[in-house]
């Protein structure tokens, strides 16, 4: 990866090169002609490679998300030393600033793209792929083995499962071989690079001594411990020689006034654009609505704030007027109906939608009202879901945590299935996103909401 890195790298100074010879001296009058020669700038490509094995860039595996944002970190940072060695050395005159410049939005842009794209290449073509042996075959084995095979961009190959449990049967098409005690022949035979420790329920002097055992045979040791629940995202491991104790540090975001301050700065000026660009597509759709079917045209519902305070949400109307009234019907006659609508609070195929509510809501423009409770500082555009009053029995304890955010138009829970998911794993990816929020995960969630979107995956 990192002869690929030099030539991107290389593709990203002579496609910038490009630029500020022929495009921005069109777009920016009174810029000075460019004459440097690529050798002037050889250090530059030294900065970029030296941070990026500082990162530990080239052996670390990486999910696609955290990859892109080593990557954007990367060229921020990289452009920021180049710039203020320019300052400190006073040699800004002889450099092209807005060249350096250029060169980080290049990649930022398509950076990411294309190292993305040869990983999965090379993945494919059977290169720099590592063998992960599974132990284990309970619940935290199969939540291994799902994370891994959903996560293509780590390059990990799971070989098989080694467990002590009595007939464990199969996992997917992997046979479950028994007896951990011989792990160390899997280990060789099928030449692991890392194993997966997924035994929570073993004792813990038994797990102490597996660990051990394992970490002197392979490369790697992923331990997976029994503490599903609490935030993960930000956390760090301390340990302490001495007293050979390790804490796990978990960090809360929210406590920190700045970023919160940040978050709400980009709803009310990301919403505010939004919302003036979309003034015409609201004026037309509204027309459609009240064409299509009798009634107003948007809706106003109460709905769950941060800390629980009430507020009006807007929102397209989407069904029909005696909606409640058909919603009865539907469920005192069909059981099924019912069934369905006490697992998700939704109807699949519900005849109470109008056609042109249908459209909205598959391309999620029924939510484009909600422009307005941002700017009224009632939403955010990322967020837990707005639920209703008559929800508020079902958040029990996860309502504490929930509510500490204002709801948001787009959220976990939606680029998680959306209505394909039920009720309480929709209140568990709300309650993940609080815990573990941060400017990030808000941007992960823009890029993946637009995805869904497009792609209409799990609208109703």
């Amino acid at each position: 990866m990192r002869h690929f890195s030099v030539s991107t790298s290389l593709l990203i100074f002579y496609t910038a090169v490009l630029l500020r010879k022929t495009v921005l001296p069109h777009l920016f009058t009174g810029l000075p002609p460019y004459h440097s020669r690529f050798g002037s700038y050889w250090w530059i490509f030294n900065i970029w490679l030296l941070l990026m094995l500082y990162k530990d860039g080239y052996s670390r595996r990486f999910a696609v998300w955290d990859e892109i944002k080593f990557l954007w970190e990367s060229a921020f940072f990289s452009t920021v030393a180049i710039l203020t060695l320019l300052f400190v050395m006073k040699r800004g005159q002889e450099y092209s600033r807005i060249l350096v410049g250029t060169m980080f939005i290049l990649a930022i842009m398509f950076l990411p793209l294309i190292r993305l794209r040869a990983k999965k290449l090379l993945y494919a073509a059977g290169l720099m792929r590592r063998k992960v042996l599974i132990i284990g075959s309970g619940d935290a084995a199969r939540s291994a083995y799902s994370a891994i095979t959903n996560e293509p961009n780590l390059g990990y190959e799971v070989t098989g499962f080694i467990d002590d449990v009595p007939a464990a049967g199969k996992i997917d098409h992997f046979k479950v071989h028994p007896g951990i005690e011989k792990i160390g022949r899997y280990i060789k035979s099928a030449d692991i690079h890392d194993v997966v420790v997924a035994k929570p329920d073993l004792p813990k002097d038994a797990l102490v001594k597996l660990i051990n055992s394992v970490q002197h045979q392979v490369e790697n040791t992923l331990f997976i411990p029994d503490l599903g629940g609490i935030a993960v995202s930000g956390t760090e491991l301390r340990h302490f020689f001495k007293e050979q104790t390790m804490i796990i540090e978990i960090k809360n975001n929210l406590s920190q006034p700045l970023n919160y301050l940040v978050k709400r700065l980009i709803d009310y000026l990301a919403g505010l654009i939004v919302f003036l660009s979309s003034i015409p597509a609201l004026l037309v759709i509204s027309r459609l609505i009240k064409k299509d079917s009798p009634g107003p045209a948007i809706l106003t519902q109460e709905r769950i704030g941060k800390d629980g305070r009430l507020f009006m949400c807007y929102k397209f109307r989407t069904m029909y007027e005696d909606a409640e009234e058909r919603l009865e019907e539907i469920l005192a006659a069909d059981p099924a109906a019912k069934e369905e609508w006490e697992k998700y609070w939704k109807l699949k195929n519900d005849p109470r939608i109008t056609k042109v509510g249908s459209w909205l809501r598959s391309s999620s423009l029924d939510e484009l009202p909600q422009l307005l409770n941002i700017l009224k500082g009632q939403m955010s555009l990322i967020g837990p879901r707005p639920y209703l009053p008559r929800e508020q029995v079902f958040l029990d304890e996860e309502g504490q945590t929930i509510l500490r955010l204002p709801p948001g138009i787009t959220g976990l829970w939606q680029v998680s299935g959306r209505s394909n998911t039920d009720y309480n794993f929709r209140l568990a990816m709300d309650s993940w996103y609080v815990k573990n929020w941060n400017l990030w995960l808000d941007v992960m969630i823009v890029f993946k909401t637009v995805g869904v979107v497009l792609n209409r995956e799990g609208a109703r």
